[in-house]
């Protein structure tokens, strides 16, 4: 049974709130975390009180992404087919997930943070929030089917610039893109996502359920393939002399820095 500390959940009617609380770490997700957020998600998949799944983060940040201390000490984090590991069925979990999921985005999204909204079916983001996909920035390549559902979501250029530049995007810039459906105030975050959440929530569960299923059809199997090929190419570049030096610079720098948080980089630059 995973750590139940790491996500907190909270239940308003008939909508869960699940949320990342590892803040003095950013809610990187190292696997224990991956762990927790599955359980959590699959315990409310299967609560039929629940009909719609809120996520957001603790403290300032939504999640920082993959943890690159047990990422440099591992190696992977992926698995492979026949032994899939915690991050891996942290992505199943979500690309299944039968209910919806409204993600709450209160801070720094980055990595994993920021491609895991790619399965939300509605993203509210705090005004000051700011996301980031640095994987070139760490000679990788995206993850999560982030390279089958960011040029969906946001067309082949936009998506393009956010998943090759490592650049910061902030929340006006992801809605403008069609990341989010809305920004608001910081203080306001919760309070809008539990009105989309609650309203969606009025609706019966059976046809919640179908219509998702509907919705996600279409992209089921381009999502699969896309993991794939995003899969063998992680592979490939993480064996690459550029990948080990950028992790090793940046996790002795952050040891140096930070020593509780060293996780994907959100440097402002």
């Amino acid at each position: 049974m995973a750590d139940a500390a790491l996500v907190l959940e909270a239940d308003v009617g008939a909508v869960r709130t699940l949320t990342l609380n590892r803040p003095e770490q950013l809610n990187a997700f190292d696997q224990a975390m991956c762990a927790a957020l599955t359980d959590a998600l699959r315990a409310a998949e299967n609560d039929d009180r629940v009909r719609v799944i809120v996520l957001t983060g603790s403290g300032r940040a939504f999640s920082a992404g993959t943890d690159l201390v047990e990422l440099a000490a591992s190696g992977d984090f992926r698995g492979d087919s026949t032994d899939p590991t915690r991050f891996e069925r942290l992505i199943d979990a979500l690309v299944h997930l039968p209910k919806p999921l409204v993600c709450a985005v209160n801070g720094l999204g980055v990595g994993i943070g920021a491609t895991l909204l790619g399965h939300a079916d509605l993203v509210v983001m705090a005004e000051t929030a700011r996301l980031r996909c640095p994987f070139t920035s760490l000679a990788l390549v995206p993850e999560a089917a982030a390279s089958v559902t960011f040029p969906f979501l946001l067309g082949r250029q936009a998506a393009a610039w956010v998943l090759l530049s490592s650049a910061w995007v902030d929340a006006a810039e992801a809605k403008a893109m069609g990341l989010a459906l809305k920004v608001v105030a910081d203080d306001e975050l919760l309070a809008e996502a539990q009105v989309l959440a609650q309203q969606i929530a009025t609706q019966p569960l059976e046809s919640l359920v179908a219509s998702k299923r509907l919705l996600s059809a279409t992209f089921a199997a381009a999502i699969s393939a896309g993991r794939d090929r995003e899969n063998a190419e992680f592979d490939v570049q993480l064996a690459s002399p550029e990948h080990r030096a950028a992790v090793d610079s940046f996790v002795s720098s952050r040891g140096q820095r930070e020593p509780r948080a060293a996780i994907t980089p959100v440097d402002e630059t």
